[in-house]
């Protein structure tokens, strides 16, 4: 038997399986296939639909729907997952998708903060510490790298990869991967220097920031081909984890990198 933590209006399968002090408000559903962790609070009016798995402490508010089926033609009802992390806020009315057959799963990590009406589709890697503020929108197999920032109301391309501790700037339009640590903004995006601020917080020194900054003063701003400037880059600042990291990322894109605004900005 479930608690008194859930209202009474509340629609939960006997199957689901719900940890003893899970609070579900009024009017909210939970399915059979979904499993949700310890001290999460689910609000009035949500679905908990799919094969779903909650972790611990998430705080999901009215009317969001997760775990529904992927808005993906070729779905054909195959058994797919969505898994939630720790710790994470979903506010009002989000969405998110369960995965399809082609990677079989849908992943939002630990600490993030999803905005009111965020939309993460099928096959989504979300990592930890992200924000996406109101209204952003993953398309399918988008993924997203630990702590960027996706502002209101920006639409990402299907299979763009968003790099960690990037920024990018509300109403954007993301058509290309978005390398780490940068800002980004404009329709399509473009980039505009470095994410300073995200790398203060994150405890990256000054030294550090300035080899970056000049790394993308090379890469965006000398007019060298994406592959010249990268081994340019490598063979100037080949000690720095940061730059190891955007070098790797680039070299692996599959989409190609956003370019520069002309008022890029790096150091």
């Amino acid at each position: 038997m479930y608690s008194m933590n859930i209202h009474p209006s509340a629609v939960i399968s006997k199957k689901a399986k719900l940890a003893d002090d899970v609070i579900i408000g009024p009017g909210a559903v939970v399915t059979d296939d979904v499993t949700i962790g310890k001290g999460c609070v689910i609000g009035a009016h949500c679905v908990i639909d799919g094969n779903t798995t909650i972790g611990q402490r998430c705080r999901i508010f009215t009317g969001a729907i997760i775990g529904s089926i992927p808005q993906d033609l070729k779905y054909k009802g195959e058994k797919t997952l969505l898994q939630i992390g720790d710790d994470n806020i979903i506010r009002e009315y989000c969405t998110l998708n369960v995965g399809t057959i082609e990677s079989g799963k849908t992943v939002l990590g630990n600490g993030n903060l999803l905005m009111a009406y965020s939309h993460i589709a099928h096959d989504c890697i979300v990592g930890n510490g992200c924000i996406i503020a109101n209204n952003g929108t993953l398309a399918g197999h988008v993924t997203v790298e630990d702590k960027a920032v996706v502002g209101g109301l920006v639409a990402i391309h299907q299979f763009v990869t968003v790099g960690k501790l990037s920024i990018i700037g509300g109403c954007s339009k993301v058509v290309q991967d978005v390398v780490p640590f940068a800002t980004c903004d404009g329709h399509p995006a473009k980039i505009f220097g470095l994410n300073l601020i995200g790398l203060r917080r994150a405890g990256v020194s000054s030294a550090d920031m300035k080899i970056l900054g000049h790394a993308f003063k090379i890469l965006f701003n000398s007019g060298l081909s994406i592959k010249h400037a990268t081994e340019e880059i490598q063979s100037q600042a080949s000690s720095s984890s940061e730059v190891a990291y955007l070098v790797d990322f680039i070299k692996n894109s599959q989409r190609g990198i956003c370019h520069s605004s002309k008022k890029a900005h790096n150091e």
